[in-house]
């Protein structure tokens, strides 16, 4: 077998492989199979509670700005950012690590400070490794605990709906960093 075969068979390996490592085949055939079966599942119900770190300045850069109003507004309003945020068991960075938060915010409300929110939690650890949850939400900043609506999924979360109570942990008004304490529950089958 010459060396472009050998590499195409062992690419072929991997990708069959892939889905294993993440405990659900995705493969389109199976998904069908998964839907074909649907009306024999019962919904369950899946709670987590972890913390989002949205570092905007210094080390460990999580969040971008990418696109920012002219004038600059104080409110935030026009800014989009990009974030690859870590997901954490605990309030520290140095907590281990569930995932991460995948996604743009944008401030979408005059005069207050309120982000449209699009996240992927893209689980990276445990029994849901290789499985998101979405969230497309209104997040109201001045109010002390906001409702982001869980509004579908993949892996173990097909077909997830659900809701992620946030609140702000801790905020740097100098640098603009911020944790966010997150309480999230599911429906999924």
């Amino acid at each position: 077998m010459g060396a472009v075969a050998t590499i195409l068979v062992l690419c072929s390996m991997v990708m069959i492989a892939m889905p294993m490592v993440h405990g659900i085949d995705e493969s389109p055939e199976a998904v069908e199979k998964w839907f074909e079966e649907l009306g024999q599942m019962k919904e369950k119900v899946t709670k987590f509670h972890f913390y989002l770190h949205d570092t905007v300045n210094g080390t460990g850069i999580t969040s971008v700005i990418v696109a920012q109003p002219n004038p600059k507004l104080p409110n935030q309003f026009g800014q989009i950012n990009v974030v690859d945020d870590p997901l954490t068991i605990g309030p520290g960075l140095n907590s281990p690590i569930l995932g991460r938060a995948q996604g743009i915010y944008l401030g979408a409300a005059l005069p207050e400070v309120d982000f449209l929110t699009s996240w992927s939690f893209v689980f990276t650890s445990g029994e849901y490794n290789g499985s998101t949850l979405s969230v497309l939400a209104r997040d109201s900043q001045p109010q002390k605990y906001r409702e982001l609506p869980i509004v579908g999924g993949s892996g173990v979360f097909r077909l997830a709906r659900g809701i992620a109570t946030a609140q702000t942990y801790s905020f740097n008004t100098a640098t603009l960093n911020a944790v966010l304490e997150l309480h999230v529950i599911v429906i999924h089958y």
